[in-house]
């Protein structure tokens, strides 16, 4: 977990899913070059993003507590 995530994660919910989100934005464009396909849909569908986002947080935050 980025250093970034771990304070965030200690001091609230809000701020764990904002660098959350960002880390999985960073995570997706390093995608780009090996999978185009799962970079598009992440990029062009709201729903799949905000599914794949929530579960994602969801799985880590939980194991942070």
């Amino acid at each position: 977990m980025d250093p970034e995530n771990q304070i965030a994660y200690a001091h609230s919910t809000q701020n764990a899913r904002i660098e959350h989100d960002k880390a999985l934005a960073r995570v997706m464009t390093a995608l780009l070059k090996d999978d185009t396909q799962l970079f598009k849909l992440f990029s062009d569908n709201e729903s799949f993003r905000r599914t794949l986002t929530d579960t994602i947080f969801a799985l880590t935050y939980s194991q942070q507590q």
